[in-house]
């Protein structure tokens, strides 16, 4: 970690790009947002003024500029138009490029597809990307061809106006045949890596219905009101019925040998950007998900 006293008063962002003159506006906010910069030990806005001794400390792992390239890979694509593209994201694919993941992402197979037309909005490394999933979350990611379907359709997910749909298996037996979770989401104080539930943490709305009961397991349709970082996965964790499979807020270990969580974005409804067309697009459970249900269901 890297400290530094603010001896001026001034934009968070703008005093950082002072201290961090490697780094670019873009990629600083990003870290501001992320909490991998505090001030005075919290988490602040880009646009916090900072006060004459305030501390802020940078997080010394920064994520390097990447250049980014278009690369050939296979992509499953649900639905395409001259504005946006659709598509079914596999499980174990990064969104797009960060530390640690400078190729092979989902951005890198659509450039390649688009060929340049893409939103720039979402910054260098984010051409396109209007929301994302996990890496370990299979399913549905809308990719913005322009600025103006980026716009548009950003302000969708900031009103609540895009309804998203995953199926989830969790470890245990609900009761309840549904519920809403409603508890804020932040970076954990613990391991800044994690999310958790905490009291100065930003609303977070999770709805879920039992699908099927198992001996010790329950299939789940989820939908989120708000987009916090892994939150379906922080909320089911926190009630006591963590993803199988997800090595982050649950132990990971399962008798399927499933690595990552058995979580699935299956639909998406929205409001075409260009139209104003009310469009569903659906993404079938991939095979090994499928197949451990098919095994469960022998078992009972």
């Amino acid at each position: 970690m890297i400290e530094h006293k603010a001896s001026e008063k001034d934009r968070l962002d703008k005093i950082v790009s002072k201290i961090e003159t490697n780094l670019s506006r873009e990629a600083i906010q990003r870290m501001i947002k992320s909490g991998k910069i505090l001030v005075n030990g919290k988490q602040e806005k880009p646009s916090y003024k900072t006060e004459l001794g305030d501390i802020i400390t940078i997080e010394q792992e920064i994520p390097e500029e990447i250049e980014l390239k278009p690369q050939e890979m296979p992509l499953d694509i649900v639905y395409e138009d001259d504005d946006i593209l659709v598509v079914n994201k596999e499980k174990g694919i990064v969104v797009h490029p960060g530390n640690g993941n400078p190729d092979g992402t989902l951005v890198n197979a659509v450039m390649a597809r688009c060929k340049g037309s893409l939103s720039g909005i979402g910054g260098k490394i984010r051409p396109g990307i209007v929301h994302r999933i996990d890496k370990d979350t299979s399913g549905l990611v809308i990719i913005a061809k322009n600025d103006n379907s980026h716009i548009n359709l950003s302000k969708q997910i900031q009103n609540r106006e895009v309804e998203k749909t995953y199926i989830a298996l969790v470890r245990g037996k609900i009761k309840e045949n549904e519920a809403t979770i409603n508890m804020p989401i932040g970076r954990s104080t613990k391991d800044r890596k994690k999310m958790a539930v905490i009291k100065t943490g930003k609303e977070a709305i999770t709805h879920f219905k039992v699908l099927k009961r198992y001996n010790e397991f329950t299939l789940l349709e989820v939908k989120i009101e708000t987009g916090r970082t892994h939150q379906i996965r922080v909320h089911l964790s926190e009630i006591g019925y963590p993803i199988v499979g997800d090595e982050v807020y649950s132990n990971g270990k399962n008798p399927f040998n499933v690595k990552g969580q058995m979580l699935h974005a299956a639909k998406l409804t929205f409001k075409h950007p260009g139209t104003g067309e009310k469009i569903t697009v659906e993404a079938p459970l991939p095979q090994y998900f499928k197949d451990v249900l098919n095994t469960l269901k022998l078992q009972e």
